[in-house]
Parts: C-alpha cells; sequence; structure tokens
C-alpha cells in the first residue's frame, strides 16, 4: 500500500472486539466454572458461579454461605454485591478488562499504569464514567514502598503491580493538574493520563489517539463509521488526493474516515508525547509540528489553525450509528470537550454495558434475549448517573442465576 494512502492508521493492526484481550485473560480465569447458568442448579451451585464469573475465583466459605443465603431468599443483587466487594474484582476483572485499552496491540500482558488504575478508580468509588474522557482525575496508590506518582515515569503503577498491591484498598482520587503538573485546559481524563498518551500521542498525527478511543470507548473502528458524504473542507495536507496516482482511492476510501475523523481529531493539536522526556507534552495555543508533516502530499489541504474541532458525523448515517447527545453543541475547543461529546454518546453507552456483559457472560450478545439485556441494561446505566460498578453486577446476574 502506498504510505500516502492513510494516515489514519497509526496503529496499524486492524481492532478486535471491544475487550477482546481481556476476554481471553477472563475466559482463562474462569476454566473452574461452567459458562452459562443451568437450571435445576441449587443457589449454593449459583452462588459459586456468581462469585467465580464477578472476581475469576472461588468465594471463601464465608462468602458462599452469605451469597447463598441471599439467593435463597430471593436477594439477588446482595448475593452479585458480596462478590463486587472483593478485591479480585477490581485487581483481576476490571485490571484485564483495561489493560489492552492503553496499547496498540490490545494486548494484556503490559504494566499496570495510571489509565487503569483510574479507569478502576472511577468504577470503584460510582464516578460517572460518561466523565471519564473529559474530567481533570486521575488516581493513584497509596501503599508503602511506591516511589510517587511522576509525569515522566510508569514507577509508581509498575512497582504497584511488582508488589502485588491490592488496588481495591489503597486507591486515592487526585487530579492530573496536582500530581502531574499539566496546565489548566491539558487534562481531559483517561484520554490525556500517561499511560495513553504514551501509546497514542507519540509520534504519527495524533489520530491514533481518536481511532483507538473510537475502539476503546465507543467500540467502533473507522471502518464501521466510513462516510464519504461529510464535507472534506478540513482534512489535512497529509493526506494524498491521489495515492498511487489513482484519485479514485482518495474519493472513495481516504475521505470516508478523514472527512469525519480530521475535524475531531483536531482537539488534540496542542499535544505530543516527548521521546526523550518520556512524558505528554501541551503546548497551549500552539499547534504542535506534527499536524504540519508531509505537506506536500496535498498543499491545498487544510491546515490546522488551533484546537478547535466540530462533529461532521452529526449528520449522515453516523448520527444514528453512535447516537450523539442532541443537548450539546457538537463542536468545541480542546480534547476535554471532544471527550464530553464522544462520552455522551449512545456508543459509548453501549460500549460499556458490552464489555461488562462480554467479560461477565463469556460471550458477545449472540441472540434477541442477549440484545434485550444489553438495551435495558444500557437504559439503566444512563438513567442512573452512569455508575459501571453496577452493570458488572446485573450483568453477572443475567448470566449465572436463572
Amino acid at each position: 500500500m502506498d504510505t500516502k494512502v492513510h494516515t489514519i492508521l497509526e496503529g496499524t493492526r486492524p481492532a478486535r472486539g471491544p475487550a477482546a484481550g481481556a476476554l481471553c485473560a477472563l475466559v482463562v480465569l474462569m476454566q473452574l466454572a461452567p459458562t452459562t447458568a443451568l437450571a435445576g442448579q441449587t443457589e449454593r451451585q449459583e452462588a459459586v458461579l456468581l462469585h467465580t464469573r464477578i472476581t475469576g475465583v472461588p468465594p471463601s466459605p464465608t462468602n458462599l454461605n452469605t451469597m447463598e443465603a441471599d439467593l435463597v431468599a430471593g436477594q439477588k443483587e446482595a448475593a452479585a454485591a458480596v462478590a463486587i466487594q472483593q478485591p479480585q474484582f477490581y485487581n483481576n476483572t476490571l485490571k484485564n478488562i483495561w489493560l489492552p485499552a492503553t496499547n496498540r496491540d490490545e494486548s494484556v500482558f503490559v504494566p499496570l499504569n495510571d489509565y487503569v488504575v483510574t479507569a478502576i478508580g472511577m468504577i470503584h468509588d460510582d464516578i460517572p464514567f460518561n466523565t471519564a474522557l473529559s474530567a481533570d482525575i486521575l488516581y493513584t496508590l497509596n501503599a508503602s514502598g511506591l516511589p510517587p506518582p511522576s509525569a515522566s515515569n510508569n514507577n509508581h503503577y509498575a512497582t504497584a503491580d511488582a508488589n502485588n498491591v491490592d488496588i481495591s484498598s489503597t486507591l486515592v482520587k487526585t487530579t492530573q493538574t496536582a500530581a502531574y503538573g499539566y496546565p489548566s485546559g491539558a487534562p481531559a481524563g483517561l484520554i490525556t493520563t500517561r499511560g495513553s498518551a504514551s501509546a497514542f500521542f507519540v509520534n504519527g498525527t495524533n489520530r491514533a489517539m481518536f481511532r483507538f478511543t473510537l475502539i476503546n470507548h465507543l467500540c467502533h473502528d473507522m471502518e464501521t463509521v466510513q462516510d464519504a458524504t461529510r464535507p472534506t473542507d478540513r482534512i489535512r495536507r497529509d493526506v494524498s488526493t491521489s495515492p498511487g496516482g489513482d484519485s479514485r482511492v482518495y474519493l472513495n476510501t481516504c475521505i470516508s474516515c478523514h472527512s469525519g475523523m480530521d475535524p475531531m481529531a483536531q482537539a488534540f493539536a496542542y499535544y505530543n508525547f516527548d521521546n526523550t522526556a518520556l512524558q505528554m507534552v501541551y503546548t497551549a495555543g500552539a499547534v504542535q509540528h506534527k499536524y504540519a508533516i508531509n505537506t506536500t502530499n496535498n498543499p491545498f489541504g487544510f491546515v490546522t489553525p488551533d484546537n478547535s474541532w466540530a462533529n461532521r458525523w452529526r449528520g449522515g448515517p453516523n448520527s444514528l450509528v453512535l447516537g450523539f447527545d442532541p443537548t450539546l453543541p457538537g463542536s468545541g475547543t480542546g480534547a476535554a470537550s471532544l471527550g464530553q461529546e464522544l462520552a455522551q454518546s449512545q456508543a459509548f453507552a453501549q460500549c460499556q454495558v458490552q464489555k461488562a456483559f462480554q467479560a461477565m457472560c463469556l460471550r458477545v450478545p449472540s441472540n434477541a434475549a442477549d440484545t434485550n439485556e444489553v438495551n435495558t441494561l444500557t437504559a439503566a446505566f444512563t438513567a442512573n448517573g452512569y455508575k459501571l460498578k453496577q452493570v458488572f453486577a446485573d450483568a453477572a446476574l443475567y448470566c449465572t442465576v436463572p
């Protein structure tokens, strides 16, 4: 393929389904339990299955007796709450779900980092998860022997991982401005954690950050949101209008992604990850040089002047595919406002529910009943303050307790 065809593909390999890497790890953890609830199981058997599905380990005798009694009494939510409160839910289940979101290979075999701990902290504390891409938020860990959190290294989290620190009991909520010294305007939730910035702001043209945010938080890759009907006036100069000498490739393929992506990825114009300093760089008011590379590919393309963005997908087929919030303006400045736009979409809510369902049920929704359950869970998730912990409990009950 001509290297000028797609600057979008900074991640190179095709995306798998949501949390696919996490699912593989969870499957290994849960081989000791049946994959579905069976009619005629006793409440004790249901309790074992429910606990194992949520935490990856069997319940202790005390927890087993408590959960069994809850199920006998018809208190399913109480039984699930016992498992949700166990440290393994945070240290194993949630960690393995979020680790793949912090690297381009979507691998679970990477060090613990601030992105993962912050996501876990938000779920643990019932922080509305629709702020995960916009808030000035960071979670650190309060345990002995840990170096302080740093914007220039991952030692705080990697040491905690090596020392088997219990994430669930050591979480400390802070901000990126306080812990990392980021200037006002820079923080945008998980997007601007060091774990995310080091993977998706490094090199390239920052389109990787947009693409992987779609994958990890809206469960869509660029192939599923292509739309050649959007205006092309904000496609940057690095996108050739005749890749390989064939303008039809540009007209039929390139603009389908770039016409929607480039106006939104402009929100990241002030960000970079410095490979020498090993930390995220934010240059308020100054567009990073990476937005002006390969300008000879299309000298008449768009020149990025600032970090303002516009969501062209509010029109066309993606208005239905992604379901953006009509109360938001659909445009703004900076990563935090773009994060709010994405996290208020119906696709964002449904994606979080699908990840929880897949982790708890060990399958994607596969029939009408599953689809109805995902829709019900999504409606409850958005109506009840975007508390993701409850979604895991409800999904686990659906798949383990008939």
